[in-house]
């Protein structure tokens, strides 16, 4: 059983419960199985190795912020090498990520689904128990397996710090 940690976030309003524990930078990235827009089985980080990734958890691709930050990475991934594989994840239905995407022009990053197993929200500690979504999180994965970046946003609607995730994806490119 993942550990409980209640009232480390709130949604709407109200404390909730995150369940897993938080990843630390220098520690192995936890590897995760998720679902690919065709209910295809993505390995996390087994299928990008030898990559440098960057990994967004987010709530839902229909909300506002999340597809504010998802078209973001996208925008920003098309100047970047293709050494960097951006991933989002949400536990958002395959083929609902798969319109979403299609809607957005979405098709620089990878759109995974955790609905499944919620194996990638547990091992990342970013699963919120009550509504089975993810809180929002950016990670930062270096070709060695290595976490090299880890944010954790106090709030589902605050955005990450992009200038400070592409810094620490292209110095993890040596």
């Amino acid at each position: 059983m993942p550990t409980e940690r209640f009232g480390l976030i709130q949604v709407g309003g109200k404390d909730a419960t995150v369940l897993g524990d938080d990843v630390k930078v220098g520690a192995a990235a936890p590897d995760f199985t998720v679902h690919a827009n065709d209910w295809s089985l993505v390995r996390g980080l087994a299928d990008t190795a030898g990559k440098v990734r960057v990994i967004a958890a987010v709530p839902s691709l229909d909300t506002e912020v999340c597809d504010r930050e998802t078209r973001r990475f996208n925008e920003e991934a098309a100047a970047l090498s293709k050494d960097i594989a951006i991933e989002v994840i949400s536990t958002d239905l395959p083929y609902a990520q798969k319109r979403w995407c299609g809607a957005a022009n979405v098709d620089q990053v990878m759109t995974l689904s955790d609905h499944m197993n919620a194996e990638f929200g547990e091992r990342y500690g970013v699963l919120i128990k009550e509504r089975r979504i993810l809180r929002r999180a950016v990670f930062v994965v270096g070709r060695d397996g290595r976490l090299l970046y880890v944010a954790y946003m106090p709030k589902l609607g605050q955005e990450p710090d992009y200038a400070a995730v592409l810094e620490a994806a292209k110095q993890a490119l040596g």
